[in-house]
């Protein structure tokens, strides 16, 4: 697979661990173990995957992931977090993180999490030519290389974001509830939280609409969840 991975964590028997069965798997991997390294690690170079702990010195996880962000929109993010930290869970999936496992975890697990996530990009850019785009008002998606334009012009979106944005483009004019879109966007197997998607709504609302306070696009159905209208009312 060759993917570059960026572990930042700062437990060394950890990252002992995760350094073999990553590399097993067939991972290249570079470990930081503090959050002002790892942050400068981002600034270098762009990596295939960012595995983030959140409880890190210099600058915790959470400041890592925003730095992130800010950098590299796309990049996926798999946060490691303390199995009672519930509350930080949450905020790093509302900061844009891709996935998470508590610890401790099972490595087969977190190896099956990173190739999903591969797995999903690779998907859309294999598909069909005539799905590569996908067009409304003045956007443009493109599945190939992952990124909406506005007038060509890069509007950012991380990886859920433009996998949420994707699904609801392939299906217009339906309502989801917030259970469906984890089902279907972040896959079967993510133990997440509904009100996750509330935030990922959100977010995609201020990249894509003229007032994300009064959405035209990315609707709510009251008592339902969300729908995407391709042509919005006036």
């Amino acid at each position: 697979m060759n993917k570059h991975l960026l572990l930042v964590e700062d437990d060394d028997a950890i990252a002992q661990a995760l350094g073999l069965h990553l590399e097993q798997a067939g991972f290249r991997l570079h470990r930081e173990a503090d959050g002002r390294h790892a942050m400068a690690a981002i600034d270098r170079q762009r990596w295939d995957l960012v595995l983030l702990d959140l409880m890190l010195p210099g600058a915790d996880g959470w400041e890592v992931c925003r730095h992130l962000r800010e950098r590299h929109a796309d990049v996926p993010v798999i946060m490691l977090t303390a199995r009672s930290a519930e509350a930080h869970r949450v905020l790093g999936l509302e900061l844009g993180a891709d996935d998470y496992l508590a610890k401790p975890f099972s490595m087969l697990e977190l190896v099956a999490r990173i190739r999903a996530l591969f797995r999903r990009i690779e998907q859309l850019s294999a598909a069909s030519p005539a799905s590569h785009a996908l067009r409304f008002g003045p956007f443009r998606l493109d599945t190939v290389r992952r990124e909406l334009l506005r007038d060509d012009q890069a509007v950012p979106l991380t990886l859920r974001e433009f996998d949420l944005l994707h699904f609801l483009l392939k299906h217009p004019g339906r309502p989801f509830s917030r259970g469906e879109l984890l089902q279907r966007v972040w896959g079967a197997g993510f133990d997440g939280y509904e009100h996750t998607v509330n935030s990922h709504i959100n977010r995609l609302r201020s990249r894509i609409e003229d007032d994300p306070r009064e959405p035209r696009r990315v609707v709510t159905v009251w008592g339902v969840g969300y729908r995407f209208d391709l042509e919005p009312a006036p």
